[in-house]
């Protein structure tokens, strides 16, 4: 979540023509620290370790209601741009 959402912003900030690019996941090391059981609600932050060469890499966390931490870690992902627009 953290990384798309950092994505996307970042992809609008540098206002880009990219609008049908995509965003894909390559490389995660997530501890999981805690359950977090179905309807209970939690939040994540991610932090921005680097953003190159549309490759990003941030931090991210996610806490429960009780802020306590449920997992953290590091998440990579890149954008890729759309060569044939139809």
């Amino acid at each position: 979540i953290g990384v798309v959402c950092l994505g996307i912003y970042l992809l609008n900030k540098e206002k880009n023509d990219e609008h049908n690019a995509k965003i894909a996941l390559t490389s995660t090391n997530v501890d999981f620290l805690k359950p977090v059981l179905p309807g209970e609600k939690v939040m994540v932050v991610a932090e921005k370790q680097y953003f190159r060469f549309n490759k990003l890499k941030c931090r991210v966390e996610m806490s429960n209601a009780m802020d306590q931490v449920v997992a953290r870690g590091t998440i990579s992902g890149m954008i890729i741009k759309n060569i044939h627009q139809k």
